[in-house]
């Protein structure tokens, strides 16, 4: 066995800390080119997109998406930056508490006037597969907690399903599903169905194997929200 004195050693400690923070760094900068790059192109395709974009945004859409890096809004979409409002938590979650969520759903739909709100789930999603757990994880167990709420109501159906990935991908599907009726019982778009504005709320799946995106059939608006213990009176604006 060689032994390496104590210099030699720390040599060897500094050398490697240099080199992968020389490519921590490199991968950081790589951005900047990137974007540069990017700009570039985009300047030479349409020299008045970006004094466009500057003017403002009005986007039809509000994506509620996972923050899963493999699901990007606007490329799958095939859409421009400014086309869709963006909000992505872990397994595209919809939580009454979350004020986060909230302040970006109230925004697009009272300021910027959106008139659909996608929520999208996307098939082996690492949330909604450690929420089907018992492992601990950690602060994010919080968080999985209202995963785990909508399994325990579809038990029944999912605990039916042998296999595991069919099993996970239904409740990827089920997961959609939920979020999108639970945006239907806020406040903030009851109000604004109540005064009258158009807003449809849909649940749609990204399968990330195909890039295909795939309709739940569960959209909801003013028309068919039939959840009558969660419907509120709300006073229409003079």
């Amino acid at each position: 066995m060689r032994h390496f004195r104590v210099p030699t050693c720390m040599f060897l400690y500094y050398s490697f800390h240099y080199f992968n923070q020389e490519i921590m760094i490199r991968a950081y900068n790589q951005l900047f080119e990137n974007n540069k790059k990017w700009a570039e192109e985009t300047t030479k395709e349409n020299p008045e997109f970006f004094a466009n974009l500057a003017k403002g945004q009005s986007p039809k859409f509000l994506w509620i998406g996972c923050s899963d890096s493999r699901v990007p809004a606007n490329q799958l979409t095939g859409t421009q930056p400014g086309d869709i409002f963006v909000h992505r938590n872990i397994a595209n979650m919809v939580i009454h508490t979350d004020i986060s969520m909230l302040s970006v759903l109230d925004y697009s739909v009272n300021v910027l006037g959106v008139e659909h709100i996608l929520v999208c789930g996307h098939y082996g999603c690492g949330g909604v597969i450690t929420a089907m757990g018992n492992k601990q994880v950690g602060l994010i167990d919080n968080w999985l907690r209202h995963i785990k709420d909508v399994y325990r109501l579809h038990a029944q159906e999912l605990n039916a399903i042998e296999d595991p990935q069919e099993r996970a991908n239904r409740f990827v599907e089920i997961n959609v599903q939920e979020q999108v009726r639970d945006l239907a019982k806020t406040t903030i778009v009851q109000t604004a169905w109540a005064n009258g504005k158009r807003l449809q709320v849909h649940g749609v799946v990204y399968d990330i194997a195909n890039g295909i995106l795939k309709d739940m059939d569960v959209t909801i608006d003013a028309s068919n929200f039939a959840d009558d213990v969660y419907r509120l009176e709300i006073p229409q604006l003079v």
